[in-house]
């Protein structure tokens, strides 16, 4: 489960800012987060996963506060919207980054049961320059799974695809949520994707968040 309390966060000169948010989003959820640009839906990831610290409030995961922890320590899996792959690694090396970073083996070979389940064994070789926009997200959601997290947040994922490829990019999404019991928050500005994938719906505007359709246990949102 995903909880914030009271989450306050200020832009410095205080131009923009979230706004005692509060928020629970239910074990194995997908939620899908939506809200115009510029109104701090990727601030809110940010806060979630660590990069940012909001000034007041507090972050729950499983019950545990997480709000001052490093990254790395939260247990959470984020895929941003430029999708962050290094340039000068492979694709091996990409997925296999978070364990690295946490001192940690692939002892269960979830790993390769990635690559497989992605597709991705033909690109292990390859750097991000030699990859289409679907392999660099498929990449990227690799690596961000490869360490087990409980929680999955995951920025604009398929704003760089074609009309072609998004709909199989969603199926995908889905199939790997309920497959690795995932608490997923996705970002988007597409009312289609928000449908086609969110149990629950939620709109961020004027530092406050609303609930738009909840077809799964109820989330409490102020």
């Amino acid at each position: 489960m995903i909880s914030l309390e009271a989450i306050t966060w200020k832009a410095p000169g205080g131009a923009f800012g979230l706004q005692q948010i509060s928020l629970s989003i239910p074990d194995k959820t997908y939620a899908v987060l939506m809200g115009s640009t510029g109104c701090g839906k990727t601030t809110l990831l940010e806060i979630l996963c660590g990069l940012r610290t909001p000034q007041r409030g507090r972050i729950l995961l499983d019950d545990r506060d997480v709000t001052y922890l490093e990254p790395r320590e939260r247990g959470i899996g984020y895929v941003p919207q430029d999708l962050a792959l290094f340039p000068g690694k492979r694709v091996r090396d990409q997925i296999t980054f978070a364990l690295k970073m946490r001192g940690l083996k692939d002892e269960s070979g979830l790993v390769d049961e990635l690559v497989t389940e992605l597709g991705i064994g033909h690109l292990l070789d390859r750097l991000p320059d030699l990859l289409s926009g679907g392999e660099k997200q498929r990449v990227a959601l690799a690596r961000a799974l490869a360490a087990r997290p409980r929680v999955l947040l995951l920025d604009e994922p398929l704003s760089a695809l074609d009309e072609g490829t998004r709909q199989s990019a969603m199926e995908l999404l889905q199939t790997l949520q309920r497959r690795h019991n995932l608490t997923v928050l996705h970002v988007t500005h597409s009312q289609a994707e928000a449908s086609a994938l969110g149990q629950v719906q939620l709109r961020l505007s004027g530092g406050q968040i609303q609930i738009l359709s909840d077809s799964a246990s109820h989330p409490k949102a102020d």
